[in-house]
């Protein structure tokens, strides 16, 4: 059978140390589809349609099978310098490993033309280096990309420490068996960092925006390029043409990248069908390199989600709210790279700067944080150590890696390049601190919080021990994985143990909380009666705390030797348990002072003495005696003013307990007579609140009143209006 109908014959200059094999990528489309038709299938002419709309990629990985068998075998000789690579191309696309002409510096511009004299095809460059981009044993970068083929950059060449402009040039003889087939060039895969390409001194286009005064360069990735060479009408006729490449290297890409500079890859010419496949390969191999950052991101996602989820069931401790945002942090600066690597918007430096600058530092002081949090201690002085030494660590890597420059030369960004590290070991040193101190106090998990820790040290440090030549990156099974995406992995599996062992310790405070509360609910049910009837007069009441446990109170005490009776209705500052605690104290205190005497203004003055100096502890109240007479004698502590009949009675106004040591209570007296109603409310009522806003009011409880409704009917009123506060009410009725 056969399988071509093209052929490739490459004759390739090489360096002077022996000859060695190029690696030929072969693509035959049209008689390619036609063989893999004839393997897979029994009728080629009714499936050739659906076959040709199969992914580039499964037909490169067949035909360049098929070509280990059928292509004529490549040479390779030696050319004198200064000559052109000899290339004969068919529907095939070939690496330019060089030998390239290669000089540091920028190429003077011809006043006259415009053009830039180092790409035209008549300079002389036979004094610049030679460079070869034939990889070493088929070196794979797993420091950065992962991209197989890769060589060493300018830094590594005699030139370390230079950034700026560059220029690779190489001419080329190129002879095109098939003329009707036009020619493309996929751009190097892994460059640092933009370039311009130039092809017989015309530029054809760029990677990266030269627009400005420094270009805007992107992550590496391949580029595609449609050749404008003319096609010979004859086969065996060459045309020589010059390629020139204007390559940029930033000074951060220096200052943070080992072996920077340059092209890591080769470009790679030939048909547009054969170029187009390899483009496609070169994608493939991008993608498997940030795979594992997808994986990562995605992940952290999750437990960001989880961790937000897990702060509902204890709105108290905001050590899950705290994780969930350095979760979605982990997650930004995972969105952040892939979008600097596949995007076109964010440029290569504005992503490093908001990792490196930004969402690194914020993630380290998180963490301080969160085991302070976690371990719940008292060194207030903590958070504001995290902040100033995040903010130190935002400002030293912002100079350190060169972001200002030239505003900031590059000796000095090397001091604070030193002090970023210094900052980051005082970070990481706090939070060993904090997490040995946990220990210390024999916390709950403190022994599971350091694996995590050292984890996330080893993964903040990536940076640092590839300099010192350790390995944090390699290649598993084809795909690059970090040292950093190992380390975060771990520590996600063992913060996810922490967070539901912390959960359940939560959900068993959160059980007892609420034993203890549903017992204080029941002490002050006992504590506060809702109906009592005496001689002579029914008392009503209704009481609704805005929480389990409220802070409203009133006591019934009858004196059995004259027939009259003691009551006292009040409203304690604050709500929840600890208002409730109060009220018991208050009540206790009550039931105390009325065994030496019932007289209202001496439990008055009982009640404040028993709350002054407690902290702030104060309470509105009203006390008054009905004798059985119907004489009232009544006095007021602060407390709303009561309803007669439906009207409200003028009392002066007076300190609530406990806000003085010696208050002066308002005393008033009124007379009961049959038919009678006295209600005392709390302010929960009157100040009750709409979704708009507006108040209850003093007006609507006296046009309830005015009505004769119950303590009942008026506090239900006040709740569906819009409760805020503790409502109470109580209905004094003169049989």
């Amino acid at each position: 059978m056969k399988l071509f109908d093209t052929h490739l014959k490459l004759t390739c200059r090489r360096s002077s140390d022996g000859a060695k094999g190029l690696i030929v990528l072969a693509v035959a489309f049209p008689t390619a589809w036609k063989a893999a038709g004839v393997l897979f299938i029994h009728n080629p002419a009714k499936y050739r349609e659906s076959i040709v709309r199969r992914s580039n990629r499964i037909a490169f990985l067949l035909v360049c099978l098929f070509s280990r068998f059928a292509c004529p075998q490549v040479q390779h000789k030696t050319q004198p310098p200064g000559e052109a690579v000899q290339i004969t191309l068919g529907e095939s696309a070939v690496p330019l490993y060089g030998p390239w002409k290669f000089t540091v510096g920028d190429s003077p511009v011809d006043p006259a033309t415009g053009q830039m004299l180092w790409a035209r095809p008549d300079f002389d460059d036979s004094k610049w280096e030679t460079v070869d981009l034939a990889p070493a044993n088929g070196r794979v970068d797993v420091m950065r990309l992962g991209f197989s083929g890769t060589v060493k950059g300018w830094t590594d060449r005699g030139h370390r420490g230079y950034f700026g402009y560059a220029w690779y040039r190489i001419r080329v003889r190129v002879t095109n068996s098939n003329f009707r087939s036009p020619l493309a060039l996929s751009g190097p895969s892994y460059v640092d960092d933009a370039y311009e390409l130039f092809t017989d001194g015309t530029l054809l286009g760029s990677f990266g925006d030269f627009s400005g005064r420094y270009p805007k360069i992107l992550a590496s990735r391949p580029l595609f390029f449609n050749l404008p060479w003319n096609s010979a009408p004859l086969a065996d006729s060459p045309s020589e043409h010059t390629l020139a490449f204007r390559v940029w290297m930033a000074s951060f890409t220096g200052a943070t990248q080992p072996d920077a500079g340059g092209m890591h890859t080769s470009p790679v010419i030939g048909t547009t069908g054969a170029v187009s496949a390899a483009n496609h390969l070169g994608w493939l191999q991008l993608f498997r390199a940030y795979v594992s950052t997808m994986v990562e991101g995605s992940l952290f996602l999750l437990l960001a989600v989880i961790a937000f989820s897990l702060s509902r069931f204890d709105h108290s401790d905001l050590v899950y709210r705290w994780m969930g945002t350095i979760f979605l942090l982990i997650f930004l600066s995972s969105v952040i790279i892939i979008a600097e690597a596949f995007g076109q918007h964010l440029g290569a430096l504005t992503g490093e700067f908001l990792i490196d600058v930004m969402v690194g530092p914020l993630i380290i002081g998180g963490w301080a944080v969160v085991w302070w949090i976690w371990f719940r201690l008292e060194h207030d002085w903590v958070p504001k150590a995290v902040a100033l030494l995040t903010l130190a660590y935002m400002l030293s890597a912002a100079v350190g890696e060169s972001f200002l420059y030239p505003y900031v030369s590059i000796h000095t960004a090397q001091w604070f390049s030193w002090s970023s590290i210094a900052v980051k070991l005082a970070l990481f040193g706090l939070i060993l601190f904090i997490v040995l101190w946990g220990i210390r106090r024999r916390s709950a998990g403190a022994w599971l919080v350091l694996p995590a820790v050292l984890l996330l040290m080893i993964g903040r440090f990536g940076f640092e021990l590839q300099q010192l030549h350790i390995a944090v990156r390699y290649m598993i099974f084809g795909v690059r994985i970090g040292l950093s995406q190992i380390s975060s992995l771990l520590m996600m599996v063992v913060l996810f143990i922490l967070l539901f062992r912390r959960l359940r310790q939560s959900i068993q405070r959160q059980q007892e909380l609420a034993l203890d509360v549903k017992q204080a609910q029941e002490v002050q049910r006992v504590l506060l009666p809702e109906t009592v009837r005496l001689p002579g007069l029914t008392i009503e009441s209704d009481y609704r705390p805005a929480r389990e446990v409220g802070g409203d109170f009133f006591q019934v005490i009858p004196n059995i030797e004259d027939g009259s009776v003691l009551i006292v209705v009040g409203d304690v500052a604050g709500k929840g348990l600890q208002a409730g605690m109060l009220v018991a104290m208050i009540v206790g205190t009550i039931r105390t002072a009325t065994e030496t005497s019932v007289e209202p203004i001496n439990v008055l003055n009982a009640l404040n003495r028993r709350l002054f100096g407690r902290g702030g502890a104060n309470a509105t109240c009203i006390a008054l005696s009905i004798e059985s007479t119907g004489e009232v004698t009544l006095v007021n502590a602060g407390g709303v003013p009561p309803y007669l009949n439906g009207k409200e009675l003028p009392l002066e106004g007076a300190f609530p307990l406990g806000m003085i040591a010696s208050p002066e209570f308002t005393v008033s007296y009124l007379k009961l007579g049959q038919g009678d109603s006295l209600m005392l409310i709390s302010d929960g009522i009157t100040e009750a609140r709409n979704e708009e806003g507006e108040l209850f009011g003093f007006g609507r409880v006296s046009a309830l009143l005015q009505k004769r409704v119950s303590a009942a009917a008026l506090a239900s009123e006040a709740q569906s209006f819009g409760q805020e506060d503790d409502i109470s009410a109580v209905t004094i009725t003169c049989a």
